[in-house]
């Protein structure tokens, strides 16, 4: 089977699971996002994965990132994709990221939020709030019961556009607990930010869980790509 196959079959099977996830909740499948995780994958792969209709693609280290968006737009010339950042960001390099990403995921505190502001220029950029749901500040993310008080402050700067939150489930923790926290202070955020509709949560191993409890995106890796391999260069 050569690679395009591959992942044809692969993807064939997320979005097969993610409609099955869809009917069993109730929602429409249209609701949930499909977003590739490319972290270590070649530019090739995500030029395939355009071809079998995918636009949202994710990356998480800024240096890898840049050379792939750069290399993807030489193989697919004025593809309409966004690229967003999903991983951990320090505020050194907000200038860099702004330069390929159209959205950043890991928002996780006001000074990161404002490095963002100073360095997005002329054009908002759109960021999800990384909340933390057992707040263990060790695996990233902000503080649940401070999510008000931060989206608050994203939603002060002009720079930037609060589209809503993302998570990881805690190892802890049961997937199904950790997203049915987020949905419900998303619930509570909406009241006063109305356009933050978006809650990314669910990767290859529990996206079902995820859209049981409301999610409308889900940041898919393995599960379309295969295991991990290094990126070209």
């Amino acid at each position: 089977m050569n690679r395009r196959d591959e992942l044809a079959a692969n993807l064939a099977d997320v979005r097969g699971r993610i409609d099955r996830a869809c009917a069993a909740a109730g929602r429409d499948s249209a609701e949930v996002t499909l977003l590739a995780v490319t972290k270590t994958f070649p530019a090739a792969d995500v030029a395939l994965l355009a071809d079998l209709g995918l636009t949202e693609f994710a990356e998480n280290r800024d240096q890898e990132a840049g050379a792939k968006v750069a290399e993807f737009a030489a193989l697919r010339p004025g593809a309409a994709v966004r690229w967003h950042m999903v991983g951990s960001l320090q505020r050194n390099k907000a200038r860099s990221v702004v330069g390929w990403a159209d959205q950043v995921d890991s928002v996780d505190s006001e000074r990161l939020a404002d490095a963002l502001a100073r360095a997005s220029g002329e054009h908002p950029l759109d960021v999800l709030i990384q909340v933390s749901v057992d707040g263990d500040p060790k695996r990233g993310g902000h503080p649940l019961p401070d999510l008000p008080r931060l989206a608050d402050h994203v939603a002060r700067k002009g720079e930037l556009v609060l589209r809503g939150v993302m998570t990881v489930a805690p190892l802890g923790m049961s997937p199904q607990q950790a997203f049915d926290a987020l949905h419900g202070a998303v619930t509570r955020l909406r009241d006063d930010h109305p356009d933050a509709n978006v809650i990314s949560a669910g990767m290859s191993g529990d996206l079902e869980d995820a859209i049981s409890c409301g999610s409308t995106c889900v940041r898919v890796g393995t599960a379309l790509l295969g295991s991990r391999r290094l990126a070209s260069p």
